[in-house]
């Protein structure tokens, strides 16, 4: 995959980005496939909002990767915790995980985003895809 660039007026750019977002405590949530696919569909539904492109995302037993792009106006901490706030809310409401987590707390308080222009797209992609086979 070649590196596509996007433009605005004033801008010509090609970030790319990979966010890693662990469980708190690294608890094994994501055994459940209904909690993964409703996470990603959360995912989803929230990068209009923050001009985000989810290029590929796949979850771990106790985190995810998602490789996205994005324009330079996004204020990753803003939507960061925006992410993680919602999905946090919307999976406590829909499933129980009690039995995984206690308090209020569902992610991680820290996370990785890393840019990719050390590796290739491909490379990446094939990790991130790889991550959900183990």
């Amino acid at each position: 995959m070649e590196y596509k660039f996007d433009k605005t007026a004033h801008a010509v750019f090609a970030l790319h980005y990979h966010l890693i977002m662990c469980v708190k405590y690294r608890k094994k949530v994501f055994t459940n496939e209904k909690i993964v696919n409703r996470l990603k569909e959360i995912i989803l539904n929230m990068l209009e909002k923050f001009g985000v492109n989810i290029l590929n995302q796949e979850c771990d037993k106790d985190h995810i990767h998602i490789l996205l792009t994005t324009t330079p106006k996004v204020e990753f901490t803003k939507y960061i915790n925006s992410l993680k706030g919602v999905s946090a809310r919307y999976l406590r409401k829909e499933f129980d995980l009690k039995k995984y987590l206690w308090g209020d707390s569902f992610w991680s308080d820290s996370y990785c985003l890393i840019t990719t222009g050390q590796v290739t797209l491909d490379q990446l992609k094939k990790y991130v895809e790889n991550q959900g086979k183990c």
